[in-house]
This record gives structure tokens, sequence and C-alpha cells, in this order.
């Protein structure tokens, strides 16, 4: 907008944010993808010596907390810092918090639980000035009807998974090499570097975008009515809420991959290579790798399919299968061990649940996003955009409340009743479709074919 230097026909700024946000999931990842590994792991080896039940109530306690604070970073944004303040703050506190994770025990005096909890706390806070605000400002370079928009967001998303692609293989393998506070430091700096960026590139490439509050700016040029919801509205809202439960059924069953599926690939994989075994954290990198592999993929066959394109619900509908498909390979795995858990299973077993677990992603997370914005009342967007974030914190809780049950339960029930759980799932919102979508009002309607191919890669 106020910066009209462009490379590949976008403005710069795309590009920086592209790289802040690429460094910002790498700093992420790499933590999520140890984390859960390091509170069990042996003492001896450097871990916490947690019980699996204990790491996974926290890996689940703290996954939902960062989807709940952006809500409020959001806010802190909208009326008092400006996105990219907020971006930079929060990405200092990060940053912070992952050193913290990286201190070895007794470091200045500070016993390893101490710097653990406060490094988490940091985390926590900083994602939620950070998670908020990029994607905002990437919204902020274009004018509203630019075409150029979803294109943009497409490359901001590969930015993402560029940066969730590296950390897997990267953590996974400095920790194997140096240790679990190894793996932390390496996401710290992928976190420095994501400040470096925002620190000396931002005001050349960004311009104004993210200086000004949101709220002061709208303030500024339009009036401030409060006109009720109309009827319309409030069916478009039924519709954001109902489609709310299916996300937090998807994402209770997705998010076991930081988390159960972790552990299981961590002891009861099969990981070797010839002489070479594979560090489990690596399979952290096979969500980001099938994302960047299949979106193309996928988003010409929404262009393919035309007007027989499937509608929002029908397409959530089919992640909720693909999600029960990639649980049935992780049931296959548990059969493979016939009970007797000295038994090392393929891997292969957890590619193709990584793959069908992706492809219920690619239906169901990015067009949840185009969704919200095509539904929610303008005076509403940022709230509700919010809320939806809410409903993933609900359901990263239950995700680790449900894996932690595993030493009670056992890997079959709960592989297995999640994919009972999200076929049927899938099932009720088929049964539910056509009335979701006459509560839309023509909202889907208003997209072409290619638009939502291109909203099928932003997530």
């Amino acid at each position: 907008m106020t910066n009209q230097k462009t490379i590949l026909g976008h403005p710069r700024g795309l590009f920086l944010l592209f790289s802040t946000e690429l460094w910002e999931r790498f700093s992420y990842y790499a933590m999520r993808a140890i984390l859960v590994l390091y509170l069990t792991d042996t003492t001896i080896n450097g871990g916490l010596g947690w019980s699996t039940k204990d790491a996974l109530d926290l890996y689940g306690i703290y996954t939902g907390l960062v989807y709940v604070t952006p809500i409020i970073g959001g806010w802190i944004a909208d009326n008092y810092l400006g996105q990219r303040k907020s971006v930079i703050i929060g990405g200092v506190l990060m940053a912070i918090g992952q050193f913290s994770l990286a201190l070895p025990n007794g470091s200045f005096g500070i016993d390893v639980h101490s710097s653990f909890y406060f490094g988490l706390s940091l985390l926590i806070l900083g994602n939620g000035l950070f998670k908020p605000n990029v994607s905002t400002m990437v919204g902020d370079l274009y004018e509203e009807g630019d075409n150029r928009r979803d294109g943009a967001f497409t490359i901001f998303y590969m930015g993402i998974n560029l940066g969730a692609l590296l950390a897997g293989i990267v953590a996974g393998s400095v920790s194997d090499s140096f240790g679990w506070n190894a793996g932390f430091l390496t996401a710290g700096i992928g976190m420095v570097l994501s400040i470096i960026l925002q620190l000396t590139l931002g005001k050349a490439w960004l311009g104004n975008v993210g200086v000004e509050p949101a709220a002061k700016r709208d303030l500024r040029t339009k009036a401030k009515t409060k006109a009720p919801l109309t009827a319309q509205e409030i069916d478009r809202l039924k519709v954001i809420m109902i489609m709310g439960l299916f996300v937090v059924i998807f994402w209770a069953g997705f998010e076991q991959a930081g988390g159960l599926m972790n552990i299981y690939t961590q002891d009861y994989t099969n990981r070797m290579i010839g002489s070479f075994e594979v560090p489990s954290a690596w399979f952290q990198s096979l969500n980001p790798f099938f994302i960047m592999l299949l979106a193309p993929l996928l988003a010409a066959i929404w262009v393919k399919l035309g007007p027989k394109e499937p509608t929002s619900p029908v397409k959530f509908a089919f992640g909720l299968f693909f999600l029960a498909v990639g649980f049935l390979f992780m049931v296959g795995a548990v059969l493979e061990q016939g009970g007797d858990m000295t038994v090392k299973t393929s891997m292969f077993w957890l590619v193709g649940a990584y793959l069908f677990h992706t492809l219920g992603e690619l239906c169901l997370s990015p067009i949840g996003l185009s969704l919200v914005t095509k539904l929610a009342p303008l005076r509403l967007a940022s709230l509700l955009m919010g809320a939806w974030f809410g409903f993933n914190a609900i359901a990263n809780y239950v995700a680790g409340l449900i894996g932690s049950h595993v030493g009670e339960l056992g890997a079959m029930p709960i592989f297995g009743g999640i994919a009972v759980a999200a076929a049927i799932s899938g099932l009720i919102l088929l049964l539910l479709s056509n009335k979701l979508v006459h509560w839309m009002h023509g909202a889907e309607a208003k997209a072409t074919p290619v638009q939502q191919a291109a909203e099928t890669q932003v997530a």
C-alpha cells in the first residue's frame, strides 16, 4: 500500500513477512518437535523424567494456551501497540523463552524446572502478540479488492510450512547429537533471526503498514456505529459456531502428532534405514512436507471441479474422513505389534497417517479461515477470528487430555476411538451441510472457483 516496490509482482513487504513468519514457525515447531520427548526422557539423558501422562497433560495445556493468547494479543495490537510493535515485542519474549528452556540445570543458580516453566510462560505470552498480527499485516499490504491478495497468502503460507519442515529435521538432528538443550537453543536462534529481519527491514519494506493501531485508524476513517445484528448476520454467526465444534473434533485428533504419536514414534517405531536411525522429531516434518506437495494439487482439483466444487461444510466433512483414515493407519501399527510392546512397527504406518492427516488439514484449516472472513460482520471480524483460534485452543487441550490416558487405556482404544469419532462427525456434518449453506445466505457464491482454489492453500 504505502510501499510500491515489488518482487514477483507483490509488495516486497510480503517477502519480509514471509521470512519473519518462516523463522518464527521454525522456532515454534522445533520446540514442539522435541518438547514431549524431552519431558519423558530419563534424567540421565538430560530429560526431566516425567511420565507420559504428565507430559501429554502439559503439552495439551501449553498448546491450548498458545491459541488463547492471540485473542488478547490481537486486541492489544488493535487498540494500543499496532501490529509492528506487537510482533517485535512478542518475538523478543519468545526468543527469551526458548533460551530459558535451553539453560542447563543450575545455570545462574536457577533450577531447571523454574527455567522451564518461565520459558513456557514467555512463549505463550509472546505468541499471543506475534501470531495474530503478522497475518494481519499481509492483508494490509493490499487494498480492498486487490486480486493479488489470495496469491499473497499462498506465498506466505509456503513460508510457514518451509519453517515447519526445516524445524523437525534440524531440531531432531541437533538434539540427537548434542542434547535437548541444544535443540531448544536452535529454536531460540530461529526466533532471533525473525526479530532481526523485522528490526532491520521493517521500516523500509513495510512503510506504514502495522504502525498505527487498527482501532485508531478505524475511528479516523469511519463513523462509529453500533448497529444491531441483522437476522442474516445471526444465521452466519450460527454457521461459524457450529463449524467451530467440528474444528475442535478435528484438531483434537490431529494434534496427537506432537504428543501421543510423537511418543509412539520414539518408543514403538522401527526407525532404522540401513544402519541409520531416523530421529523421532524428523517425522514432525512430514506434515509440512506433504502440505507443500499436496496444496497445489488440491487447489487444481477445486478449479477443475468448477461449479461442482464442494461447499465449505462438505470440505470440512472430507477433512474429518481423511483424519479417520489416518488413524486407521495407526490402528494398523498397533495391530502389527500383536499386543507385544517390545515389537517395533514399520515407519510406513506413520507416513500414511501423516499423509491423510495432511489431506484433512488442507480440506479444513484454510477453508475455515476463509469461511470466517466471508461470514463475520466487518465490525466483529477480529473478535470472531480470535474466537476461531479459541476453538483450536479447546482442541489442543482436549488432544493432550486424550493422549494422556494412553497408560491406562492403551494406544488401540485411543487411535481407534478418534477414527470412529471423526468418521461419525463427518457424516453428521454432511447431513447438516445444506442447512448450513442456507444460513450462509449466499456468502460462498461471491467467491469464484479460482479464488476458492487459492484459499485452499492459505492456512
